[in-house]
């Protein structure tokens, strides 16, 4: 039975993920709301937000998860060397809104987004309250990737990202794991797996697994918060940027 969520309900009452059904894979509720409480609950308790237009919210927490180590996410040569020659500039928290709405655009390959207008607002709310971050990759005054997601205890929820140049994605990925591992954190939740992400070093871990690393990252913080970002894992050497905000689209990372 999936558990019905009203809006007079706390924050915190979901149920046990291990409720959730094999088919669809990791359903697990409906209903409720996005409100940055229950938001923060959810992602605490491994548990996300995904529907489309005109559907009831639906909760999610899928077996297997995939999952990132920061420090291990895969850098290739020709990335390495891409990055080293880099004309980009990177920088943290400085179009949050952009990127989330960019990653909702419709994309050629497809006819629409998961992120509805409720989504993307939501997750506006959770960055201005500093749990909700983003990467973003300029090249001169053109935004040409992005990457946004959720930070608790040392654990980051990779939410969705876009790219408009070759390998941007493979970029912003590589420096999220590099500042996230100066900061030791965890792990990063890539949710659900995809080709991009198993080429760079994703992990498929059993829901047991995961929620028993994710309670263990959650009741940590980080070494040091995520800004500034550090100018010494990134190229060229000094083109970083951050405003001291609080801090092709995937459904996740």
């Amino acid at each position: 039975m999936i558990t019905v969520l009203r809006l007079q309900d706390p924050p915190d009452h979901f149920p046990d993920p291990a409720r959730a059904l094999r088919e669809p894979n990791g359903l697990l509720a409906i209903g409720g709301d996005l409100s940055p409480p229950r938001l923060v609950a959810a992602y605490r308790r491994g548990i996300f937000p995904w529907y489309n237009p005109g559907e009831s919210i639906l909760w999610w927490s899928p077996d297997p998860r995939a999952i990132m180590l920061p420090a291990a996410v895969h850098v290739s040569h020709r990335l390495r060397r891409r990055m080293r020659k880099s004309p980009y500039r990177v920088s943290l928290n400085e179009a949050f809104q952009q990127v989330v709405t960019t990653c909702a655009a419709p994309r050629k390959s497809g006819p629409g987004t998961w992120l509805v207008p409720e989504m993307q607002q939501a997750y506006g709310h959770l960055h201005r309250a500093g749990f909700a971050h983003s990467i973003e990759l300029w090249q001169g005054a053109d935004l040409v990737g992005g990457l946004y997601g959720i930070a608790l205890g040392r654990a980051f929820f990779g939410e969705s990202m876009f790219s408009r140049v070759p390998d941007a994605s493979k970029m912003l990925l590589a420096i999220l794991g590099q500042q996230l591992a100066r900061r030791g954190y965890r792990l990063i939740d890539g949710q659900v797996a995809s080709d991009h992400l198993l080429r760079m070093g994703a992990q498929l871990w059993t829901r047991e697994r995961f929620l028993h690393e994710l309670a263990l990252a959650i009741a940590q913080s980080p070494s040091s918060p995520l800004t500034p970002l550090d100018a010494d894992l990134l190229t060229p050497a000094g083109a970083v940027s951050d405003n001291h905000a609080p801090v092709e689209q995937e459904p996740a990372l």
